[in-house]
């Protein structure tokens, strides 16, 4: 086998692969000997089909086939071993392949196009500059989290008195005249809340209702919407639409929700028992909770600004153009030639970037343990479990939850990918010239509106 690699120029080669017959005639001779023993045909027995009957029937393709492997095999150990480093996948070449046909040729040549990744050094310091921002957090934004604390750890409590936003419970009637219509739509325990009504009268009605009262409303009055009528009557939409008697309730339960109060109770069931003796205590633990996930918006910030930075590096570098756009199109079987001449710079932009983080792994010697790997996953468990008001989960639980993440192949692939990267941005951070800023969050916000 004889394999020529010429250059286009400095980012396109051409690789010509001479296959000939002594290449490949004993691996597809030992192909047809197991074909044999497998052979299953009327006439002859198990494994003593006649070896000419083997070749005739299959001998072509598996011909094709090892030929196939033996070239991809051939020239990925050729690229590799000569350290070429390019871009995408090889391609067969468009103008320079000579035709194939297995039926009658023994030697053939396979001619393929390589896009070859520009030569580049990216050399960091002081000169380089990019800012980290640093969110300041609001005590507008403790007080929301602590409101939203203390909602989401109230009770339900039964009242004597309707206030608008309760619960309130009866046995309800549907009214002729004003009587009760027999035959009528009678609900037991019918929920409703004044609130939700759109007809401020009818909301009166309820408002200041104390239990035993007895309330005659119109329900489509009440509340308009037609699926609302629908459950609070246990009727259908079609019945609700042409329903318009009045009606009438005993209230017989008020139910109201109080949000906790903030002490001792509260700071125990969000942070556990004892971690939080006192209210500036519980705010001083929320604002850290806040800083926590604010620095994750500012590494954000950081990371896209020292992307920016680091591309633009390259900006005079060149690329295979035409090979990329031929290759992605053959990759990508619903991109359209419209949509990539409109997304191309940004996937240029793309490449460029992972161009420049893979030179600075191998620069700086990054390196993924497992160990990391885990950690980063039970960072993720613990982002999830706080998004839902769960904080200072115990950490065989954030260990387990981790375990479970890292049994998909995908997701190790992805946090072992995150990891080397926030380990290069890392590096960034420790070489160029880094000025930290103050902003609040709604400066910070505004700074993503033209992106």
């Amino acid at each position: 086998m004889n394999i020529v690699k010429k250059d286009i120029d400095q980012n396109n080669a051409v690789v010509t692969i001479r296959v000939e017959k002594a290449d490949y005639a004993e691996k597809v001779e030992k192909t047809l000997r197991d074909y044999r023993k497998k052979a299953n045909m009327p006439g002859f027995r198990p494994g003593m089909v006649p070896m000419n009957l083997v070749k005739k029937m299959y001998g072509k393709a598996v011909q094709a086939d090892e030929i196939n492997k033996l070239v991809s095999e051939n020239l990925y150990n050729y690229i590799h071993d000569n350290n070429i480093n390019i871009l995408g996948e090889p391609l067969p070449n468009e103008t320079e392949q000579p035709e194939i046909d297995f039926d009658t040729q023994e030697d053939f040549d396979f001619v393929f196009d390589l896009a070859i990744a520009p030569e580049f050094e990216v050399s960091l310091n002081q000169k380089d500059k990019v800012n980290y921002y640093n969110i300041a957090v609001s005590d507008e934004m403790i007080d929301n989290q602590v409101k939203s604390y203390t909602g989401r750890y109230g009770k339900y409590v039964q009242e004597e008195t309707v206030e608008e936003k309760d619960m309130v419970k009866g046995e309800l009637f549907e009214l002729d005249g004003t009587a009760v219509k027999e035959g009528g739509v009678h609900v037991e325990g019918a929920i409703l809340t004044p609130g939700y009504m759109k007809d401020e009268e009818t909301k009166n009605r309820f408002v200041g209702a104390k239990k035993g009262d007895v309330i005659v409303f119109n329900p489509k009055k009440a509340f308009e919407n037609v699926t609302e009528v629908s459950s609070l009557l246990k009727i259908s939409k079609d019945a609700a639409e042409s329903f318009e008697a009045d009606c009438q309730i005993t209230v017989d339960g008020i139910t109201r929700y109080h949000e906790a109060e903030v002490n001792q109770e509260l700071f125990d069931k969000v942070y556990g028992e004892g971690v939080v003796k006192s209210e500036d205590e519980f705010r001083g633990k929320i604002k850290e909770s806040i800083q926590e996930s604010l620095k994750a918006d500012s590494d954000y910030k950081f990371a896209l600004d020292a992307r920016d930075m680091l591309v633009k590096k390259l900006e005079k570098a060149t690329f295979p153009d035409a090979f990329l756009k031929r290759w992605l199109l053959s990759a990508n079987k619903d991109l359209t030639e419209a949509k990539l001449d409109e997304d191309y710079s940004k996937i240029i932009d793309d490449l460029k970037w992972h161009l420049v983080k893979d030179k600075l792994m191998k620069a700086n010697n990054v390196k993924v343990e497992p160990d990391e790997v885990e950690a980063y996953a039970k960072k993720v468990a613990r982002a999830q479990f706080a998004q839902y008001g769960m904080v200072g989960v115990e950490d065989d639980i954030l260990a387990n939850y981790a375990k479970d993440m890292l049994k998909k192949d995908e997701t190790v692939k992805n946090i072992i990918d995150k990891v080397a990267e926030d380990k290069v941005l890392a590096a960034v951070k420790s070489a160029v010239k880094v000025t930290e800023k103050e902003v609040t969050v709604e400066e910070f916000n505004k700074m993503f509106e033209t992106k």
